[in-house]
């Protein structure tokens, strides 16, 4: 199975949760090239891991993380951030 097969609308961003515990959940996220996650605050620590694509992770600290495969960021909750894609990407958000 590949990331990509839970994404099929043609919407810009696409979530889909992949497992779902008592604590936490994995999430699938793909955003479409040259579109945004937009800026949005998390309550939760979350660990965004970059499977596939290239994308910028910017956030209100002045932080700019470049994203590609194999690539992640541990971001902290009540930290505005947005995500921008360069071409189709892939992410797991763990949460």
């Amino acid at each position: 199975m590949n990331l990509k097969d839970n994404h099929t609308d043609t919407k810009a961003v696409q979530t889909a949760v992949l497992f779902s515990a008592t604590e936490g959940k994995v999430i699938s996220l793909q955003i479409a090239a040259g579109e945004q996650l937009k800026e949005h605050i998390t309550k939760v620590p979350v660990l965004l891991v970059c499977v596939s694509g290239n994308a910028v992770y910017t956030d209100e600290k002045e932080t700019v993380i470049p994203l590609k495969s194999g690539d992640y960021v541990n971001i902290e909750p009540n930290v505005k951030h947005k995500l921008d894609a360069i071409e189709l990407s892939n992410f797991l958000l763990i949460k």
